[in-house]
Formats: structure tokens, C-alpha cells, sequence
């Protein structure tokens, strides 16, 4: 019988190809080695493909030759083995019996055993369509890069900002804790006060006197 496999060439390109009068123990030969030695099933993964589960194996050899590494990113749970040269992926029906496999179905299968991959376009759409939720907020509520004032924010120059709340209460504390500078200056009109006061009373002493 004919049947349609992928090769897994080591420059990691899949290439579909038909093999006819398929006979699994010359499938080594499809994959470019003049020898069996080393060649055999790496590995079945299982999958519930059209509603049936079907298996995928694929064939290769652990061992070869420097710089005949296949570069193929293969899944779970073989995605950190090393093979060499070619490799051959089939798939299995149900029934155990071999079944034609195209490369357009073996990336499907291929997307299930990493789990599915996101799709980025389609991310970037959600974010488009997010609301900002800074868009209602009123000017004066924000800080000058357009951040929420929330107590304490540092903008890019490296100034600080506060918010009104932090201000009026320095602005209190300012009131109940005079400066140093403050209290000098009552000193001096205290003192002042004393001096004036002193003076009268010397004048009036010497009126008495008299």
C-alpha cells in the first residue's frame, strides 16, 4: 500500500512525501541512511484528532555524526533530545493501522502538544479595545504624566509630587511647630518689650528724685 508521511529533514523543514509499498523496517532509507542500525521509534504521542484518538510516532536516531543535528523543535516530551539527520513522523488510526498524514494536519497536532500557541494579532486588538480607565479622571487629579495622583508619585525629572491632602497637613504641622527662625524673632520682641519697659521706669525714678 502507498502512504503519506512527513520526512523531518535535519535542516528542520517538513517535507510530505509518498511512499509506496510502505514497509516500516525500510523506513530508514526514506530518511537518507544506507543502515538500520540506531533507526527506530523515538516516541508515540496521543491524540484525540476528528473526534477519534489517533497516535503520531516518529522515527529517528540518537546518535550520529557532528553538525547532523536535526534542528527540528520537536514537542514534549522529546523537545530536549537530540537526533541526528533525518526523521520520520507517521500516524496510526483507532485500529492500530497506519494512515496518510499531511503536513497541514500535522501542524494541528503539532499546536495541541505544546498546548496551543496565542495569537498575537489578536492580543494586540484586545488591548486596542481596553478602556483606559485614567480617560475619566479629571485633570487636576493627575500628576503631569498623566499617572493618578495617589500620595506619593516621583516623575521622570526625579521631582516629588504630593498630593493636596500631604500638603495641607504640612501646612498644619507648619502652624503648630513654628521654625526655629520664628522663635528668634519673638525672643527679640520680647526682649524689646523688657527694654521699653525698663527705660520708662528709670525715667520715672528720676522725676521722684527731683
Amino acid at each position: 500500500m502507498s502512504l503519506n508521511i512527513i520526512i523531518v529533514e535535519k535542516t528542520g523543514t517538513l517535507k510530505s512525501i509518498v511512499v509506496k509499498d510502505f514497509k516500516e523496517d525500510l523506513l530508514y532509507k526514506k530518511c537518507g541512511f544506507q543502515k538500520a542500525d540506531g533507526f527506530q521509534q523515538q516516541h508515540i504521542w496521543s491524540v484525540k484528532h476528528n473526534g477519534e484518538k489517533s497516535s503520531f510516532v516518529v522515527y529517528g536516531k540518537k546518535e550520529g555524526r557532528a553538525n547532523s543535528e536535526n534542528k527540528y523543535d520537536f514537542p514534549p516530551p522529546i523537545d530536549n533530545i537530540l537526533f541526528f539527520g533525518a526523521c520520520a513522523i507517521l500516524a496510526i488510526k483507532p485500529d492500530k493501522t497506519f494512515m496518510d498524514l499531511s503536513i497541514e494536519m500535522w501542524e494541528k497536532i503539532y499546536e495541541k502538544l505544546f498546548g496551543g500557541f496565542e495569537d498575537l494579532n489578536a492580543t494586540v486588538l484586545e488591548d486596542e479595545e481596553e478602556i483606559d480607565e485614567l480617560a475619566f479622571v479629571p485633570k487636576e487629579k493627575k500628576t503631569k504624566n498623566g499617572y493618578l495622583k495617589d500620595g506619593f508619585v516621583v516623575d521622570s525629572d526625579g521631582e516629588e509630587e504630593f498630593s493636596g491632602d500631604e500638603e495641607e497637613s504640612e501646612e498644619e504641622d507648619d502652624e503648630k511647630n513654628p521654625t526655629s527662625e520664628e522663635e528668634e524673632c519673638e525672643e527679640v520682641i520680647n526682649l524689646e518689650d523688657i527694654g521699653s519697659e525698663l527705660s520708662e521706669e528709670e525715667y520715672d525714678y528720676s522725676e521722684e528724685s527731683n
